[in-house]
């Protein structure tokens, strides 16, 4: 069983082939950090996976309809100002919504509340959201996407922008959606809390997956070195497995 199947995907814009024949399963269970360099097309893989823009291959997202993709998938793109002065419960419930729970009924509050109180954003309930910080506008999105209470959640560099604390703390979340039984695919540029969190790293480098695997298996010096054009020192301690990028080879 697999909650997002791309078979063979690929995508070209404006006559450049971004990445070509991407074949991937993300299961129940699975956190995935999505890794590669700037350009290497990790939004738009995530972007064409969901039927945002063209591509060729198969998605069994792209496949559904609005409605249905809505009760399988959240997504979290990478724009996250907020413009307009909504209360921040209300914006969350628009992720409840999106899945066809009223956020009257109990089905949507509990979701609404369960996400709120995830994301650290109970006291902030009644505030505008256009008034929050960058980083408070990012956790309430990330909310919102909780809200939508889908086997898959989906998000694009989540964490950018976010203090120490909650960058901890919101990939402690994802690890805790896997750990339910549900499924998180991630954009990271953060390799270490990559490697510290997702249960499965897919390296997006040269016009296709060029590894694909655990943390350990995916983040080999061999790997960093062709991908990201940097050497690495990766440590499997008491603490977890720390992983620092050291220099430009």
């Amino acid at each position: 069983m697999s909650v997002l199947t791309l078979d063979r995907l690929s995508v070209t814009l404006r006559t450049r082939s971004i990445f070509s024949n991407v074949s991937l399963r993300v299961a129940p269970g699975e956190f995935v950090g999505l890794i590669g360099p700037n350009g290497a097309g990790k939004t738009t893989l995530m972007r064409a996976a969901l039927g945002l823009i063209p591509s060729t291959g198969r998605s069994s997202l792209a496949a559904l309809t609005a409605r249905d993709r809505a009760r399988a998938v959240a997504w979290m793109p990478q724009s996250r100002e907020i413009a307009w002065p909504i209360p921040v419960e209300r914006l969350v419930a628009l992720g409840a919504e999106a899945a066809g729970h009223s956020p009257t009924g109990r089905a949507g509050q509990t979701a609404i509340e369960a996400a709120m109180s995830r994301m650290g954003l109970t006291s902030y309930k009644g505030r505008a959201a256009s008034r929050l910080s960058g980083g408070e506008q990012a956790r309430a999105l990330i909310a919102r996407a909780l809200a939508q209470d889908t086997p898959l959640l989906m998000a694009d560099e989540p964490i950018a922008g976010l203090d120490p604390a909650h960058q901890i703390s919101t990939m402690e979340v994802f690890a805790a959606l896997a750990a339910e039984g549900r499924a998180a695919l991630v954009s990271l540029h953060d390799l270490g809390l990559a490697a510290r969190h997702c249960t499965r790293l897919v390296l997006l480098a040269e016009g296709g997956i060029l590894a694909d695997g655990t943390p350990a298996e995916v983040l080999t010096p061999e790997n960093m070195a062709r991908a990201f054009g940097v050497s690495v020192w990766h440590r499997q301690t008491g603490d977890g497995p720390i992983f620092q990028p050291l220099e430009v080879l």
